[in-house]
């Protein structure tokens, strides 16, 4: 394999005495050793962010624009390498890989965009009498130094979407990528190394639990942005101190389908909802409930679909369902299938275990009490219920201690509207899966799903602050 992977701080690649051994989680074998920093190099990275902040503040949005331009022509180049890496390192599969490496183009192209019009506004003083002669002017100005936690889901495009804002609104970034997967966030290091930035722009430091706490902690941050479960979310905010904090965390994805509903449409895009990336994200879709005047026809069509996804080697183009990204997460899955089998649930496909590989799944006669119902899988699983009215569904929906996203398919105008109103969720999709996600959108949730949104213009606005100017313009 080489020498150890080195890390990043302040434009400089450090190596340490402690490293991690990263595997494929399809075969096991060993991918790289990666460096890992420690808590006296934790600190220099932030010493490092906070050094670079009045360049980066400084930086005219031509100039932000134009390096992250550079980002996203160097990821387009490099595609395969970093496809390649994504799927030794994360287990995905390389048709998805490659996917997420143009997302992340995207990401950093709209970003570049974004950087050029950040908003601002004119506040009209003289609303209140004897203020005739004043002007107040406000813009968004940069927070300061970012912290940004990333999970191993999305190794590239996730990372994107912490970083492209954080840059192109002027702030430097501390980046502690997920412990499975750092090569790739270390492969985007170095392209915006090339970049052109002010030094300590961006820091990469693979770590361990322990020195990202003390990082979360640094009253220095000023702003922490982390992506991963609910329960280290929510931890980690208890920490944070002072600091901003935009969480994005997890979801058990619920979708409707109405007795209107194009059932074609709905059981192909529910099937590829629920498996990509074999249902290890946030938004992938786990509990689906179908009237019951259509719910044998969408089964039928939905568990062929299913069936017949293609499952082994990420490697292989053809692969839709790779490993999850352990063999414990693997087991996990399997005994939460187990588990609701036992307590009365129906195996319509599905349901086995090889080493890391789950197979795809899906369950009838499911109880909201079940862990495969009321928390989040993050397996290639999904739930199919029947229901009698559209009241009594999305109450069921709404049933969950989630609310990232949720899918309604129903060509009625009015329910769709419905949904709109009544789902506790922060996005909802109609004739559509909550697994969509564009780079633009607004993205993130209520109640255990997390606070702040991403999506690069509501990001920027999370990573700045209002800034008022008042002028007093007598003669």
């Amino acid at each position: 394999m080489g020498a150890a992977r080195p890390f990043l701080i302040g434009n400089q690649w450090r190596q340490s005495a402690t490293t991690a051994t990263i595997r494929n989680p399809y075969n096991g074998k060993p991918v790289a050793d990666v460096c890992l920093a420690g808590k006296a190099e934790a600190d220099e990275a932030a010493a490092r962010a906070v050094e670079a902040f009045p360049a980066m503040r400084l930086l005219p949005a031509h100039a932000r624009a134009e390096a992250l331009l550079k980002i996203a022509g160097r990821l387009a180049i490099r595609q395969d390498e970093i496809a390649r890496t994504m799927t030794a390192e994360s287990g995905k599969p390389i048709a998805d890989a490659r996917r997420e490496v143009g997302r992340a183009v995207q990401t950093f192209t709209i970003a570049a965009e974004e950087a050029k019009r950040i908003p601002g506004d004119v506040i009209p003083m003289d609303l209140t009498p004897g203020m005739e002669q004043h002007v107040s002017v406000v813009r968004r100005v940069p927070i300061g130094p970012v912290l940004g936690i990333t999970p191993f889901n999305f190794p590239l495009n996730l990372v994107a979407h912490k970083v492209a804002p954080c840059l192109a609104a002027g702030n430097p970034m501390v980046l502690k990528p997920a412990p499975q997967t750092p090569l790739t966030a270390l492969l985007l290091a170095e392209i915006v190394l090339e970049a052109g930035l002010p030094p300590g722009a961006l820091s990469v430091v693979p770590c361990e639990n322990a020195v990202a706490e003390q990082m979360v902690t640094d009253e220095r941050f000023k702003v922490l942005s982390f992506t991963g479960s609910a329960a280290v979310g929510w931890m980690l905010k208890a920490k944070s101190g002072k600091k901003r904090v935009l969480l994005e965390l997890g979801g058990n994805a619920g979708v409707i389908v109405e007795p209107d509903a194009d059932v074609e449409l709905a059981a192909t895009r529910c099937a590829v909802g629920g498996y990509a990336y074999s249902g290890q994200t946030c938004i992938s879709v786990q509990r689906v409930f179908v009237h019951e005047s259509v719910h044998d026809r969408f089964v039928e069509q939905f568990v062929a679909r299913v069936a017949a996804l293609k499952a082994g080697d990420p490697a292989d183009d053809a692969t839709v369902i790779g490993p999850l990204i352990d063999e414990a997460a693997a087991k996990r899955v399997e005994q939460w299938i187990q588990e609701a089998a036992a307590q009365g649930a129906r195996v319509l496909t599905g349901g086995k275990r090889a080493g890391s590989v789950v197979e795809a799944t899906v369950l009838a006669n499911v109880t909201p009490a079940m862990k495969v119902s009321c928390r989040e899988v993050f397996g290639p699983v999904v739930t199919v219920s029947r229901y009698k009215d559209f009241a009594a569904a999305l109450a069921a929906l709404n049933d969950s201690d989630y609310g990232l996203q949720a899918g309604v398919f129903t060509r009625d105008i009015n329910r769709i509207f419905r949904a709109y109103r009544e789902l506790e969720v922060g996005a909802v999709l109609a004739n559509e899966i909550p697994t969509f996600r564009a780079e633009h959108m607004p993205y993130g949730g209520v109640k255990d799903s997390g606070l702040g949104r991403e999506g690069v213009r509501y990001a920027i606005e999370e990573m700045t602050e209002p800034k008022l100017l008042i002028l007093n313009l007598k003669d």
